[in-house]
């Protein structure tokens, strides 16, 4: 049992490396230009073993320039939790086999280029899993293959919610009220077809 927790031990500490860098590389490119993610592996007394091992794995993040990095849970917001999980499920993508990933609040605080990257790393994702992604940028959503509308209906017994397929037209003009809001004109729906077709 020893040998062999240090032999996983030695492997989680590279992959560890490995993995920190990547998603550290990836984070910086989706709205967290100074993000540093860091992986510790760190070995537990004998007393501590598992089935698992005798490793006690933390993920630490730093997300502004000079702070150290500190445990995820700690200090990453609900939109930096997504976009970390994105990063990381993208650099794993070749070894897991979770077949449904569901991000919300991916793109929280972003906008434009780094909207255009999301929806990239996440249509990636889509080619070997199913991905659920809530989001309120065209740049994201434009970049799905199937589409649903959730809208929220108050009513006597509170509030409900009601989910519907977008296809087509309705897919187009989804994407347009997105990006121009209440008065949609031809130019709007030119260039969310534009987006949807790209």
């Amino acid at each position: 049992y020893l040998a062999q927790s240090e032999a996983l031990h030695e492997a989680r500490t590279s992959a560890a490396e490995k993995l920190g860098k990547t998603v550290s590389k990836d984070i910086r490119k989706i709205g967290m230009p100074d993000g540093k993610v860091k992986i510790l592996v760190e070995k537990q007394p004998e007393g501590k073993a598992t089935v698992n091992g005798m490793d006690r794995i933390s993920f630490l993040v730093s997300t502004n320039p000079g702070q150290p990095p500190q445990p995820l849970a700690k200090i990453a917001s609900g939109g930096e939790l997504s976009r970390i999980s994105l990063a990381s499920q993208v650099a794993t993508i070749r070894c897991g086999s979770i077949p449904t990933l569901i991000f919300d609040e991916v793109d929280v605080g972003i906008g434009g280029g780094v909207a255009e990257i999301v929806g990239r790393l996440l249509r990636n994702l889509g080619e070997g899993r199913q991905v659920l992604c809530v989001t309120h940028l065209p740049q994201v959503a434009a970049r799905g293959q199937h589409h649903l509308l959730i809208r929220k209906r108050s009513g006597k017994n509170g509030v409900m919610a009601e989910i519907g397929t977008l296809e087509g037209d309705a897919r187009v003009r989804e994407v347009a009220r997105m990006l121009g809001g209440i008065d949609i004109t031809e130019n709007t729906l030119a260039h969310a077809n534009e987006m949807i077709s790209l």
